[in-house]
């Protein structure tokens, strides 16, 4: 597909689609330097109906990369600045005293977008925390008992700091639950960075990504022709099995005092059969798991004090698995 046709996300074609998609790298990396990963990351999520942490240091580009991903879609966003006096209305909206009708009305809040950014979650307290639940479950938000169903596609994308833990509201393991995936956003290579400063001095502008040269490439429509697509890929029994027992065998796992649960297993199998149709295939093979597995389990999983003291991380245990589980042949 050329990336510059007007036409994009209007062709609802699966191979057109996957292509559209695989251009959304080469459009992002106009505005955001480095960080295939987590956009191949984002397009997963989206094609499963899920949602994104996404955890890094303040200035690794988390909130450019979410714009621009919606610019590429032509998809609506918003962003909301978590802090710790933000109410639940303040994210999903709330009912309006009208004065010339003398009735009520909804003000939908940011919640009633396609992408939300929700800018350091962990910043305000679990009732707040807590307004996003429904939407991220039920793709609906429920105002004095009236349900109100949000725009599809809707993805959240949350955002955390990983070094500054003071005035903060850790977020509890049933709410990590809800979350897809868990991509980490690092800081950039030497070249990189070198590149992104290059940028700025010849005038790149983070807040004008049509300056930038970002244009759409893809739509809402590519999105359903993909999910429909990535509903048909095919999985075996073998791969079904072994995606259980690597989440069987986090339960067991001496380092940790929480497990994946049957919700992560079944998370695990949906991100290995949408990343098995990104890359080419209609069926889900042993390195598509592998490939998931950290992005999909690292926060699902509790590791015990001892073990946390001496250095030991989710990851390193969920690649211990890995290595460990027998790989179907």
């Amino acid at each position: 597909m050329d990336p510059t046709t007007d036409n994009a996300g209007k062709t609802g074609d699966p191979g057109t689609a996957r292509d559209a998609l695989e251009a959304l790298r080469a459009e992002i990396a106009k505005a955001v330097v480095g960080q295939d990963p987590a956009v191949t990351g984002l397009v997963v999520a989206l094609l499963c109906r899920g949602h994104v942490l996404l955890e890094g240091v303040p200035g690794v580009a988390k909130t450019l990369l979410v714009r621009a991903l919606a610019s590429a879609l032509e998809l609506d966003t918003k962003r909301v600045q978590f802090t710790p006096d933000l109410m639940p209305s303040d994210v999903t909206g709330s009912l309006v005293y009208d004065t010339r009708s003398a009735e009520f009305s909804f003000q939908p809040g940011p919640v009633f977008t396609n992408l939300l950014l929700a800018d350091e979650i962990n910043r305000t307290p679990p009732k707040t925390q807590s307004s996003l639940l429904e939407a991220m479950e039920e793709r609906q938000v429920t105002v004095d008992g009236t349900p109100r169903t949000l725009p599809d596609p809707f993805l959240v994308a949350a955002t955390q700091n990983p070094v500054e833990y003071e005035g903060t509201y850790p977020l509890p393991e049933a709410q990590l639950d809800r979350f897809l995936l868990k991509l980490t956003i690092p800081l950039p290579s030497r070249q990189d960075e070198i590149d992104v400063l290059t940028r700025h001095a010849e005038g790149f502008n983070p807040r004008d990504l049509h300056a930038a040269g970002v244009r759409p490439v893809a739509g809402p429509a590519d999105l359903e022709a993909a999910r429909a697509a990535v509903a048909k890929t095919t999985i075996s029994p073998e791969i079904t099995a072994y995606v259980v027992d690597i989440c069987r065998a986090t339960r067991e796992s001496p380092s940790l005092t929480l497990g994946v649960s049957p919700r992560g297993a079944t998370a695990l199998l949906a991100t290995a059969r949408a990343w098995a149709w990104l890359t080419g295939r209609d069926y889900v093979i042993p390195d598509d798991v592998k490939a998931l597995a950290l992005p999909t389990l690292r926060h699902r999983v509790q590791l015990r004090p001892e073990a946390e003291m001496e250095g030991v991380t989710a990851d390193s245990v969920i690649n211990a698995i890995l290595a460990h589980v027998p790989v179907p042949r």
